[in-house]
């Protein structure tokens, strides 16, 4: 897909400074492919960010593709219309996010975009945000009863096995006062494998890694074990059903009590000691 661009931009003056009373769109050199409509100058407004997402594109269509080195920082300053500077803070923010690495001696490359990369920049922003694990769990809400539902649909009998034996392990524990945190993990990543897609794997192998330390502490909740088994069950009963609906609303179910367990011990912890 090749996008156009007709927006107000900036001109590099003196030295990276910045003009800000011209809003007449500078014009390129001779483009050198079709695909250099998209070198287009940047608005003035988070200029890193927009160059960031034109060499995502870019990478996207195979203009930068991941053999071979991305152009010179002055080549792509000059195609854009843009400071050094900022092509350097895009670079960094693809690298970061895994789409580009910085090769000693050679210069800078993309990475074959994968699911892990698309996936991977939630974990990063998730791991240090506690304040927005209610908004995880209505994710949460979103996502897996989906899940439950295609499942439901696709999953084999060796699938169906396994959970049954999470779910055997999951009781044993359960019985002897220790943390099934392992198996309630297990179970949603068995789940997702069950729908056969990759990215619903992907997806739900990075939200167990979110939810690593809410499942430990809410385990450790009074009710909270033996609710979570509950709702397992009644997952698992209605995936040998072949009920897609049924599953879907027993999983909505199953995260709907464990966001109502942990409102209550929100609840509690704040109220004043008596």
């Amino acid at each position: 897909m090749i996008l156009w661009y007709t927006g107000s931009v900036i001109e590099p003056v003196d030295n990276e400074r910045v003009a800000l009373e011209r809003n007449a769109v500078k014009r390129l050199a001779p483009p050198f492919s079709e695909e250099s409509r998209i070198f287009t100058p940047i608005k003035k407004t988070r200029i890193a960010e927009e160059v960031a997402d034109r060499i995502r594109v870019l990478m996207l269509e195979g203009t930068f593709p991941p053999v071979e080195p991305l152009p010179s920082e002055r080549h792509l300053a000059e195609r854009f219309g843009v400071s050094r500077g900022s092509i350097r803070d895009a670079l960094r923010t693809l690298e970061t996010i895994g789409l580009v690495e910085t090769r000693h001696g050679q210069g800078t490359f993309p990475l074959e975009l994968s699911v892990d990369r698309l996936v991977a920049p939630l974990a990063s922003v998730m791991s240090y945000r506690v304040d927005l694990q209610d908004e995880l769990l209505d994710v949460r809400r979103m996502f897996e009863p989906a899940v439950a539902r295609v499942a439901a649909l696709r999953a084999s009998e060796e699938d169906l096995a396994e959970l049954q034996s999470i779910l055997d392990a999951q009781r044993v524990k359960l019985k002897a006062g220790q943390s099934a945190i392992s198996e309630d993990t297990a179970f949603h990543a068995i789940l997702a494998r069950a729908t056969r897609n990759r990215v619903v794997m992907s997806i739900m192998a990075t939200l167990n890694d979110l939810l690593v330390e809410s499942r430990t502490n809410s385990l450790l909740q009074k009710g909270r074990p033996s609710r979570s088994m509950d709702g397992h069950e009644a997952v698992v009963a209605a995936l040998r059903r072949r009920d897609a609906e049924g599953a879907s609303q027993a999983m909505y179910n199953h995260i709907d009590q464990i966001a109502h367990i942990q409102l209550h011990a929100h609840k509690d912890s704040d109220s004043p000691s008596k």
